[in-house]
């Protein structure tokens, strides 16, 4: 049986000191819901403080990084490697967020070095995987998600794949005042189980 996963992307929005209070007003209202698992990702400016509030205040909260480069350390101005990350004590990593791809402009053969670097250092992968209104329209929609699929997984084990969630995230639903109605999600999210299932096996899908 699967725990419900809930995370919170928060984007380019709340400083350290906005972001910890957002951690203390949000705990008591979850703290005694065991049955989802909850996951925060603050900026990176933000990710000490939070991490040094939730240690230190024990609270049964995730905590996730919105992006993470594929190298320990090097000349990559502006990037954050994994063992940063771990020293922060982040647990989550979202790859492949839309405005990443779509924006900044990462591709999946970028989005795959990721999230095997993620894997390799014992993060858990919050794969994103969508299509845009234009592709939708164009009835492209499973096209688009199963080949991001395939591309951004490969050379992925199977046994690392357990630590990876992949996240059906409509980008023709962000911003635009269109929702994703339920039978949306669940096609999509129902199609990516049964690709998981042929490319790695039934017990994964």
């Amino acid at each position: 049986m699967r725990k419900p996963l809930i995370a919170g992307n928060w984007k380019m929005y709340k400083d350290h000191l906005e972001a910890t209070e957002l951690v203390d007003n949000l705990w008591p209202l979850i703290k005694d819901n065991h049955h989802v698992e909850v996951v925060v990702c603050p900026s990176f400016t933000s990710l000490y403080a939070v991490s040094e509030l939730i240690q230190k205040k024990g609270y049964g909260i995730g905590l996730g990084a919105q992006d993470v480069f594929y190298e320990r350390e090097g000349a990559y101005t502006g990037e954050v490697s994994p063992s940063m990350l771990k020293a922060l004590k982040v647990s989550y990593v979202i790859l492949g967020h839309s405005e990443r791809r779509q924006i900044i402009g990462e591709d999946d053969d970028l989005v795959s070095k990721k999230l095997r670097a993620a894997l390799e250092w014992g993060f858990t992968g919050i794969l994103c995987v969508g299509e845009t209104l234009q592709e939708r329209e164009n009835g492209e929609t499973l096209k688009k998600i199963l080949g991001q699929i395939a591309k951004d997984l490969e050379g992925i084990p199977a046994e690392k794949l357990e630590s990876t969630v992949v996240a059906y995230e409509p980008i023709w639903a962000i911003g635009t005042g269109r929702n994703a109605a339920p039978e949306d999600a669940e096609e999509a999210i129902s199609s990516i189980r049964r690709e998981i299932s042929r490319l790695y096996g039934d017990e994964y899908g």
